[in-house]
């Protein structure tokens, strides 16, 4: 069977479907794609120029098949070419990704990351949607709209909050960095599994370092620190801190053996394991928990439990969630593996109110 032609020589349709044949044919004769085929296939679906059942069949045929780092790499290519990324006016920021398709089970205090590591001198942007299957968990956005916060903001104004001095963080949401990924939510709802795009949305970097953008990001599954170590180095990214986290975000559990993968430069990811006990935490639950009352509001629960973290230096597990994360983050930054060398600095970037009066800033 013969590649598919570029698109210019064969054609949309013809492409795609020659691109089908090769990955839809089961897990015995499946092919793979190279990462220039990959980018062209995604970036016909972008454009809404494939067929949406075809397309569904693609993302779907891709992901049984297990996608190659290529094809990863290739798919990537295809956000970035389409999406709106700002460099803000500082050597570095931390590029906070969690998941886009939000947590379930736990409150997700990430929101309020980005302004911790900004007191503490590390320029931070958080990045998610709304609501994306087939999870539709709660987000980062609607956590910070129910702080009062913009969640809107193009990212060339965010990169301007990010290099502002009495602020240094922001949100981009999916919306204003990539219009043709945000429009595909109901594709994705309907094809159910996730696809290639819930592993490389993570990795768009909206607003950018001049000198260095620092991924940081979770997982849950064995396989994939090395898929995102090798998507860090493709998208540019000085590095990468790859967390085991709760539902696959940037937060260690509370109770058990943490675990990340640190990656610098050209360098290979190395392993790092830790315990929430040596920072002093002795928490029942994994992470900030959810609410136990049916009728409360995730969203505001989890916006008063950040707020209360931050403004009212209130302890409990949203506090050491937080500085747990930017412990990790800031050890990571310096090259280093000691989590308590850095964990007074987090605490006291909250303690000092310098933490909360950022998160206002930026709102």
């Amino acid at each position: 069977m013969q590649h598919p032609a570029t698109i210019a020589e064969a054609g949309p349709e013809a492409f795609l479907r020659g691109a089908l044949a090769r990955i839809a044919t089961g897990p015995e004769y499946s092919k793979d794609l190279s990462r220039n085929e990959a980018r062209e296939a995604l970036g016909l679906i972008l454009d809404g120029r494939a067929d949406p059942v075809q397309a569904g069949i693609y993302l779907i045929a891709l992901r049984m098949k297990r996608e190659t780092l290529d094809e990863n790499a290739g798919s990537l290519d295809a956000l970035v070419e389409r999406a709106e990324i700002a460099e803000a006016e500082v050597d570095a920021v931390v590029d906070i990704a969690e998941p886009y398709d939000g947590y379930a089970r736990n409150l997700p205090v990430g929101a309020f990351l980005p302004a911790v590591l900004a007191a503490c001198g590390r320029p931070a942007v958080a990045h998610g949607a709304a609501e994306v299957g087939p999870k539709f968990g709660l987000t980062a956005h609607r956590v910070l709209a129910a702080c009062g916060a913009a969640v809107d903001r193009a990212p060339a104004e965010v990169a301007a909050r990010v290099a502002d001095p009495d602020c240094g963080w922001g949100y981009v949401d999916q919306a204003r960095a990539c219009p043709p990924l945000h429009a595909l939510r109901e594709l994705r709802a309907r094809i159910v599994k996730r696809p290639v795009l819930t592993t490389v949305e993570v990795l768009l970097g909206p607003v950018r370092g001049r000198r260095a953008t620092h991924l940081v990001t979770g997982y849950v599954h064995k396989p994939y620190p090395p898929v995102y170590a090798h998507l860090a180095r493709a998208a540019g990214f000085a590095s990468a801190l790859l967390v085991r986290g709760v539902e696959g975000g940037v937060f260690p559990s509370l109770r058990q053996a943490g675990r990340a993968w640190g990656q610098h430069g050209e360098e290979p990811e190395t392993e790092w394991n830790f315990h929430a006990d040596a920072l002093g935490y002795a928490h029942e639950t994994r992470g900030a928990p959810w609410p136990e009352d049916d009728g409360a509001e995730p969203a505001t629960a989890a916006a008063e439990a950040g707020v209360a973290a931050l403004r009212d230096r209130a302890p409990g597990p949203a506090r050491d969630c937080l500085l747990y994360a930017a412990s990790l983050v800031l050890a990571h930054l310096d090259r280093s593996r000691d989590l308590a060398r850095h964990h007074p600095a987090a605490a006291q970037a909250i303690d000092s109110g310098r933490a909360w009066a950022r998160f206002e800033a930026g709102k």
